[in-house]
Order: structure tokens, then C-alpha cells, then sequence
């Protein structure tokens, strides 16, 4: 594997090339890929699409959605799971982030990450962030949890 510098750092073993990954993500991916497409973004200029896979196999996708009142906007990966939630699933088990940021990859923000980490029940998923071109497609493949570590949680007994 060819180690390419991203923000002063090398990649590192948790990068991977795109055709390399189980057809499973690779699908999550390109579900994060096509609903990016469908991102509101007339502010930032910056599309952003997410898929997360349920427990049940099920994919929901979504994108950024800004608006002028700032803080009404809500993100990719929230959009997704919100989908997912509405619908009654709320067991996670794979995420994927489709963004461009020419030094580096997109990962979820703060606030999202507190969500995710809502809904993978006490146990961590997947997390994969690409770009949506620049061949060979380049994956950073990571988690929710170590995005996010020691998460917010209520000790509910759940």
C-alpha cells in the first residue's frame, strides 16, 4: 500500500484502497455516494452524504440539508439516521461518509458523533469515510467510538 500524506500525516494502516473492502461497504459507500448528490448546500458548497446499514441489513442514506437559519441545518449522517429511526430501526452496524476535502477525509462532526454513539448500544460499528472521486478511491476506515471516545450516555440499564 502507498503511504500519501494527508494534513502532515501519513495515512497510516487505517486507510485503505476502495476495491479492497468487502462488497458490503463497498455498497454502503456508494449508497453515502449517490445521496450526496441530493444535498442542499447553497451556504458551504459542501456536499455531504451518508449511509448507515441496520442490523436487518437495511440501508438509509442522506445529506447535508443547510439553511439560512444556521442552526436549523442538520448533517448527512443525522439525515440517515433519522430516516432509519422514523422507521423503527435503531440498531446500527455500519456508517459511511462521502465528502470532498482535498486534505483529508470527512468524518462526522461532534454532534453527530454524540448521536451515533445514541444508537450503537453499548457496542462500537464501522465508520468509513471517502471522497467522491480521485482514483484509486482511498477509504479511512475507522469507528464511531473511536471518534468518539467515552461518549455522553445515560447508564439506563438498557
Amino acid at each position: 500500500m502507498t503511504q500519501v500524506f494527508i494534513n502532515g500525516a501519513r495515512d497510516g494502516l487505517n486507510v485503505r484502497e476502495f476495491d479492497s473492502l468487502d462488497p458490503a461497504i463497498q455498497e454502503l459507500i456508494h449508497a453515502a455516494t449517490e445521496a450526496r448528490k441530493q444535498a442542499y448546500c447553497p451556504y458551504s458548497n459542501f456536499a455531504v452524504g451518508a449511509a448507515l446499514r441496520t442490523s436487518d441489513g437495511t440501508i438509509y442514506s442522506g445529506c447535508n440539508i443547510e439553511n439560512g437559519a444556521y442552526a436549523t441545518c442538520i448533517c448527512a449522517e443525522r439525515t440517515a439516521a433519522v430516516k432509519a429511526i422514523s422507521e423503527g430501526k435503531r440498531d446500527f452496524v455500519a456508517c459511511a461518509v462521502v465528502a470532498q476535502q482535498d486534505n483529508g477525509f470527512t468524518t462526522p462532526c461532534g454532534v453527530c458523533r454524540q448521536f451515533l454513539s445514541e444508537f450503537v448500544n453499548g457496542k462500537d460499528i464501522p465508520l468509513y469515510a471517502a471522497k467522491p472521486s480521485n482514483l484509486p478511491l482511498r477509504v479511512l476506515c475507522t469507528s464511531v467510538l473511536q471518534l468518539l471516545p467515552n461518549s455522553f450516555s445515560f447508564s439506563n440499564g438498557k
